[in-house]
């Protein structure tokens, strides 16, 4: 399982998770579970629907010659 979520990704997937959870509990409302996804992905820095599209938000290292 070959990382696909950036630096940047993961920041913005982890503040998005928090915000959907807290709304969750704020509005006492089953729909902050749904942050549990946003979480994850940026806990293990890969997202299935990226590897399904073949997406990257990860850096590559260039090789020198």
């Amino acid at each position: 399982m070959t990382k696909n979520v950036g630096t940047l990704d993961r920041g913005i997937r982890l503040v998005l998770g928090l915000v959907i959870i807290g709304l969750g509990v704020f509005y006492q409302s089953w729909w902050g579970a749904i942050g549990i996804a946003p979480l994850l992905t940026a806990g293990i820095g890969w997202c299935p629907p990226y590897a399904i599209l073949g997406f990257s938000t990860c850096k590559t290292k260039e090789e020198s010659t």
